[in-house]
């Protein structure tokens, strides 16, 4: 059992369950996946990106990467149905915990001039997206070997039923929410 993952079972539930007024421990929101997405647009030209992204992607991670492929074709983009256009990764358990532990202690912090996450960025359905705009906040990239910053978009999915639940999970599990 992870850090973070022992610390939401043992304090962050009792908290959340007073501060939302529930008195089922069942009924406690909880993150259930995280997804990291890394959209390639010059994967239609250049396809080694491919690798190299999803590599990143799963050195971030410590599970290997998926490779997305369009849905449809669309001329403007040059992009056929079927072609790869970016990878991503989703993640549950105590890989789950250990990403977000590092990305909220860790990863955040070395974002330049970071003041915090946005709050705006929940969907209203008690999931939170939340956009890097480069992979180099993590330590597990080698900042010599990376040939182009490249962004990625991390989604926390919860039980939560609405923003305000989905909030305050997140700001107990360590959040740096915007002031």
């Amino acid at each position: 059992m992870t850090r973070l993952q022992k610390q939401y079972k043992e304090k962050i539930v009792p908290q959340l369950m007073k501060e939302l007024g529930i008195t089922n421990v069942m009924a406690v929101p909880q993150v259930q996946k995280v997804i990291l997405n890394m959209g390639l647009g010059e994967a239609t030209q250049n396809i080694k990106v491919l690798d190299v992204a999803a590599d990143e992607l799963g050195r971030i991670t410590g599970q290997k990467a998926v490779v997305t492929r369009a849905k449809k074709s669309i001329a403007a983009f040059k992009v056929r149905q079927g072609n790869a256009v970016g990878t991503r990764v989703t993640l549950r358990g105590g890989r789950m915990y250990e990403f977000m532990d590092r990305l909220f202690n860790i990863a955040l912090p070395r974002v330049r001039d970071f003041r915090g996450v946005p709050a705006r960025s929940f969907d209203g359905r008690g999931n939170f997206t939340l956009g890097l705009k480069d992979q180099l906040a993590f330590i597990e990239i080698d900042y010599a070997k990376v040939d182009k910053m490249r962004g990625m978009n991390v989604t926390f999915c919860t039980t939560a039923t609405n923003d305000q639940g989905a909030r305050k999970l997140l700001e107990h599990l360590g959040m740096p929410f915007r002031k």
